[in-house]
């Protein structure tokens, strides 16, 4: 082993560069065997829990977060998209503690308590993840497992048997082969603050999607999509992410369409649409991030150009493509093409564009990608709404009835035998969400009626799921609604997913001089068992402190 010199560069406020001279040039083709001995514990991918943090409270625990650009903190490496590798790792822990990580295989060896993994298929270094904890898994199909903390693996396995399985094969059937072997789902601990990390072979997820009724196990399929669209087939850069998420979200509705029908789909979808329009109404059509080709200047973080665009107006294009093909059959071959063509790679947007005008050369020959207002470069290099919107009107049968009963509950004078001709008792979680959006938009309503509305629907009041229990404190904290404050502590107390956490500190502020004092009271209470980027966030809010950190990323 020869020692080389090496320098410590100035990189950008995420990273700096680490220059290695060697002793000769290396010849094209030349293999290096390079060993890096390094100290690393402190960083923005590297998350480090107090007792206070975790749903156990007994036991620390520690997980990494590598999206987009965070692994770099974690171990030295070639830490961009570009680059595929396998890795493998010896991860010694005290006892009492079990490793996971996303890897292909893993043993245990017990006399030292040491884990070892290896990952034998490439992946891009954001995909590499390592979680020490108190955790314990069950098994929940052929090649399922749910880890959790064992306070909650319970709920986990109750939740989730049975459930994965029918996910991955309905994926299997779409897009090819499921390459990854096992799919595990890791519970993180409450103050975990994203909603899933896609992680090869174990995806990180919060334990909002425990709700007791498996009201929220769809939600997992956003994940199991990546396992072909954006693990499989990555975008080589952070600024194009559509390539991850656009293609991701048209495989999710896929499956989804599958499973549950194209009506419960479509209003998933329109659910999507709305929080597309929602942030380019906030931004301006024209911001520049609200292009499916961002460029990302040197030094910029890839974190802070994060949004809905490349999720829903990336899935527009996806659904785009689908529509001149004109055959729902043959898109779906394609993907399976597009994904066998290009596993294990990374590719740029004409890559994937090139691959699509010769597999339908017919399309090719009529210049589909230049037909005026919805020409490929338009689509990539220009911000704005989405040229081509898909059809979403099969949605319309569950969405009606949603509107309407929201239009009795804001009405001045509450009909309540029309309330009670309205049987909401097999509406699923977005049919709920749809109208509790809807209520939300009407309120404050008229005296008397959130009260009324509570005890008409405790499906909605009492719920566990975390999407509805949103959506009631935002209602309880719009229409003043003191008599159930209580519940907007209780969730608060119960999680510390940024998607949920900070709308409700925003409402509280924004609203009356008892929502302000119960948002202070809650936070100086919650504080130590929250992320410490989501505790400046609301530091922020309310006017303590300026944020610390970058931005979180935010996946469902």
């Amino acid at each position: 082993m020869r020692p080389l010199r090496v320098q410590s560069r100035p990189f950008a406020r995420y990273g700096s560069a680490l220059h290695l001279a060697l002793p000769e040039p290396l010849r094209a083709g030349e293999r290096l065997a390079l060993e890096v001995s390094y100290c690393t514990g402190s960083g923005p991918g590297v998350c480090w829990l107090t007792p206070e943090q975790t749903a156990g409270k007994q036991k620390p625990y520690m997980y990494t977060q590598g999206q987009a650009v965070l692994n770099r903190s974690f171990f030295p490496g070639f830490d961009t998209p570009a680059v595929k590798s396998t890795y493998s790792a010896t991860i010694k822990v005290p006892e009492g503690f079990t490793a996971m990580m996303s890897a292909t295989t893993w043993e245990k060896q017990e006399k030292d308590n040491t884990f070892i993994f290896k990952m034998s298929q490439p992946i891009p270094s954001y995909l590499i993840a390592l979680v020490i904890g108190d955790i314990v898994s069950a098994e929940v199909g052929p090649r399922s497992r749910v880890w959790a903390e064992p306070c909650l693996i319970e709920a986990a396995k109750k939740e989730y048997d049975g459930v994965i399985e029918e996910f991955l094969v309905v994926g299997e059937k779409l897009f090819g082969p499921y390459v990854w072997g096992r799919y595990d789902i890791l519970f993180m601990p409450p103050s975990f603050p994203f909603g899933g990390m896609e992680n090869p072979c174990i995806t990180f997820v919060t334990p909002c999607l425990l709700a007791g009724d498996r009201s929220l196990v769809d939600v997992i399929i956003h994940e199991i999509s990546h396992s072909w669209f954006g693990n499989l087939v990555t975008n080589a850069n952070w600024g194009e992410f559509w390539l991850n998420e656009g293609f991701t979200m048209y495989a999710q509705r896929r499956i989804s369409t599958v499973v549950y029908g194209a009506a419960y789909t479509c209003l998933e979808a329109a659910t999507g649409r709305a929080l597309l329009r929602q942030h380019m109404d906030n931004t301006g059509e024209d911001h520049p991030l609200n292009k499916l080709r961002v460029k990302i200047e040197p030094g910029v973080d890839p974190d802070d150009t994060y949004n809905e665009t490349p999720y829903e107006k990336g899935y527009c294009f996806v659904s785009y493509l689908a529509n001149l093909v004109g055959d729902q059959s043959k898109f779906d071959t394609f993907l399976q093409a597009y994904v066998n063509q290009f596993k294990f790679q990374s590719i740029m947007a004409d890559d994937a564009l090139n691959f699509f005008l010769e597999y339908f050369p017919e399309l090719k020959k009529k210049g589909v990608d230049s037909i005026p207002g919805f020409e490929f470069d338009r689509w990539l290099n220009t911000p704005g709404w989405p040229p081509y919107l898909p059809d979403l009107s099969p949605g319309d049968v569950l969405m009606k009835p949603a509107e309407d009963l929201a239009e009795l509950w804001a009405a001045s004078s509450l009909d309540m035998e029309a309330v009670k001709a309205v049987d909401i008792s097999a509406w699923k979680t977005y049919q709920l969400v749809h109208f509790l959006d809807k209520v939300l938009q009407k309120s404050p309503l008229p005296d008397g009626n959130v009260d009324q509305l509570s005890k008409r629907y405790p499906k909605i009041s009492q719920a566990q799921n975390a999407e509805l229990r949103l959506r009631w404190c935002q209602i309880i904290l719009k229409n003043n609604h003191e008599a159930e404050y209580g519940k907007v502590r209780d969730f608060l107390h119960s999680q510390g997913k940024q998607k949920y956490t900070l709308p409700l500190y925003r409402s509280m502020w924004s609203g009356s001089e008892s929502a302000q004092v119960l948002a202070m009271e809650t936070f100086s209470a919650t504080a130590p068992q929250l992320h410490v980027n989501v505790q400046n966030y609301i530091k922020k809010i309310l006017g303590l402190k300026p944020p610390l950190g970058s931005a979180l990323l935010e996946r469902m």
